[in-house]
């Protein structure tokens, strides 16, 4: 037992005194070590995850745990032999045995444990976060695709169906979502890329010439983006970037199919489901409902959630898939990913694409940190804030100007948009001729002709007008989660 609380003890006593100062000096800097981290952890955690998210220091901190592991099982071996067990009684010589075994394998296996989980976290940040080049804020904020794709049985090639751009301040954490429909029509590219060459006029060739399909085109044209390993993603980054007038510093790119594994591996999202949402087999047959209500979604419901359109529309599910973003963000913390990383590191793997570095973890944590103790400003470009078959671009980036001035303010209520019309006084929808673009995630949206009055959950947003173009700006924040 002594060598189980303090590793050289017993030969200090009893035995080689050198062999001893060795482990025990070993034993206290390790200790050192860990205390180092945590108050490391405790002032700055950002470079926390800066040492530990570095594969190398991974690597040589897992070499150093197998080698403790085998020097503290050979000082347990030692410390029995110490004791003359041949010359003990019978059952005493058990007793010893026994203690030792045990004491030795529970020590030897909690570090060797600690190697296993240090490997894999070396393996998923090797594998996950393999892009090369890191990038600056523009403007003091951090730009971010979020991609969510699906290439099914009944897909030829991949489509992203949920394209979301976050927008953080570097600074505060504050961000602005933005979300966009799959089916937008004649996007712009930026003049000099290889898209503007090819559609000077937008993405215009009939009705599959859809935002979601720009990154199949480009996939499919490959040829036309020499040296690109991932021309989908460029034609897609450089389309975001022309509707926006923002640059997307890092993409991620999340396979929808696997989704549910990484809800599974967190434990769960829980959400506020505004209203009964089906699940439907490929025959169109009832299955099951997602009951309205705080929800604790499984992966399997969660992906259902973020999915179904049975008795909705694609702009409904872009808000739900908002909705389980958000969730997502505000309830993990850092033991929750602690405790299950070895899950989470391996549903990474198999569903998530990016070209964030390894090097700029430290900086992402760090900003994911920011943003969950901020409220969200969100904006969801749907009917009728602008036309999907004839969209006026500068709607849209009206909006995203008028959103993150909105996110830039100082804690509380986030200034909405005005438009003509008395205020609504609905909980989930205003009071004007259509629903708002942006009521089912939680603010009340606002029709064009009112104003939404507070929508469940404290969100206060309007919908936008196709014809104004009036911003239609609302705090996403934690809306859409329950408790």
């Amino acid at each position: 037992m002594m060598t189980l609380v303090a590793p050289g003890s017993a030969q200090l006593v009893a035995g080689n005194r050198a062999v001893g100062k060795v482990a025990l000096r070993v034993a206290v800097a390790i200790l050192s070590v860990a205390v180092l981290l945590g108050l490391v952890g405790l002032v700055s955690l950002r470079t926390l995850v800066s040492l530990i998210s570095n594969p190398d220091v991974l690597r040589f901190g897992q070499i150093v745990l197998v080698l403790v592991a085998v020097g503290w099982l050979a000082l347990f071996v030692d410390a029995w032999r110490l004791g003359r067990p041949l010359r003990m009684p019978q059952k005493l010589r058990l007793t010893s045995t026994v203690t030792m075994v045990a004491a030795s394998v529970l020590a030897v296996s909690l570090v060797l444990t600690s190697a296993h989980y240090v490997g894999v976290a070396r393996t998923s940040i090797s594998r996950i976060f393999a892009g090369t080049t890191a990038t600056d804020p523009t403007a003091g904020r951090y730009n971010l695709l979020l991609l969510g794709a699906d290439a099914g049985k009944d897909r030829v090639g991949l489509r992203p169906d949920s394209i979301t751009l976050v927008s953080i301040d570097e600074r505060t954490g504050r961000a602005a979502m933005f979300s966009f429909p799959r089916n937008l029509q004649r996007v712009p590219f930026p003049p000099g890329t290889v898209m503007h060459k090819q559609f000077p006029n937008g993405f215009d060739c009939g009705d599959e010439c859809l935002l979601n399909a720009v990154y199949t085109w480009a996939t499919d044209h490959k040829q036309l983006f020499p040296g690109d390993s991932n021309p989908g993603i460029t034609a897609t980054e450089d389309a975001i970037r022309q509707l926006t007038g923002l640059r997307v510093n890092y993409y991620a790119l999340i396979d929808m199919g696997g989704f549910e594994q990484l809800v599974d591996a967190v434990g769960g999202v829980r959400v506020n489901v505004r209203a009964d949402v089906p699940i439907t087999g490929r025959d169109g047959a009832l299955r099951g409902v997602i009951k309205a209500g705080d929800q604790r979604l499984d992966g399997y419901h969660a992906l259902w959630y973020s999915r179904s359109r049975a008795t909705t529309s694609d702009y409904d599910r872009m808000a739900r898939q908002r909705c389980v973003m958000a969730a997502m963000l505000h309830q993990l913390d850092p033991s929750t990913v602690l405790l299950k990383f070895q899950k989470i590191a391996e549903a990474g793997e198999q569903i998530v694409s990016t070209d964030i570095p390894a090097s700029e973890l430290d900086t992402m944590v760090d900003l994911a940190l920011k943003a969950k103790r901020q409220k969200i400003v969100s904006v969801q470009f749907v009917p009728p804030l602008i036309k999907t078959a004839r969209p006026d671009f500068s709607v849209i980036r009206e909006n995203v100007s008028a959103a993150i001035e909105a996110s830039r303010a100082a804690a509380g209520p986030t200034p909405t948009a005005k438009s003509a019309g008395k205020p609504g006084s609905g909980a989930d929808q205003g009071s004007g001729s259509d629903a708002g673009g942006t009521s089912e995630s939680g603010g009340s949206g606002g029709g064009t002709s009112g104003r939404g009055g507070g929508g469940r959950g404290g969100g206060s947003g309007s919908g936008g007008s196709a014809d104004n173009g009036t911003p239609a700006v609302h705090e996403l924040g934690e809306v859409c989660s329950a408790g």
